[in-house]
C-alpha cells in the first residue's frame, strides 16, 4: 500500500504562484501514472494534471494548461505541481493521486489533500 502526503498549499493573491509537493512512501511508484486532482467547495473532484511513470509525458485540464506544470523526481519519490498565474477559481483542496497499475484513468490511492486559497 502506498501512502501519499501533500504539502505546499496556502493562501496566495491572484496572479501569484505556489508549488505543491507529494511524497510517496511504501510501494514504489515506478510504472504507474501520478496525478493531481482538486475539489472546490460544492463541486465534484476534478482532474488537474497527470504524468507518466517515466516523466516524459504530461497532460493537463484545459482550465490549467499553460499555467500549471506537473513534474516528478523519481529519485526522491516526489511529484510536484507548479502553479503560476493563480486565479480565484483555482481555490480548492488539491489531492495527489496514484493511478492503478496499467490504468490511464483509474486512481488507486489518494493523499489527504492540501488547501489552496487564491484571493482576488
Amino acid at each position: 500500500q502506498v501512502q501519499l502526503e501533500e504539502s505546499g498549499g496556502g493562501l496566495v493573491q491572484a496572479g501569484g504562484s505556489l508549488r505543491l509537493s507529494c511524497a510517496a512512501s511504501g510501494r514504489t511508484f515506478n510504472y504507474v501514472r501520478m496525478g493531481w486532482f482538486r475539489q472546490a467547495p460544492g463541486k465534484e473532484r476534478e482532474f488537474v494534471a497527470v504524468i507518466t511513470w517515466s516523466g516524459s509525458n504530461t497532460f493537463y485540464a484545459d482550465s490549467v494548461k499553460g499555467r500549471f506544470t506537473i513534474s516528478k523526481d523519481s529519485a526522491k519519490i516526489r511529484v510536484y505541481l507548479q502553479m503560476n498565474k493563480l486565479k480565484p477559481e483555482d481555490t480548492a483542496i488539491y489531492y495527489c493521486a496514484q493511478y492503478c497499475s496499467g490504468s490511464i484513468s483509474n486512481v488507486c490511492s489518494w493523499g489527504q489533500g492540501t488547501q489552496v486559497t487564491v484571493s482576488s
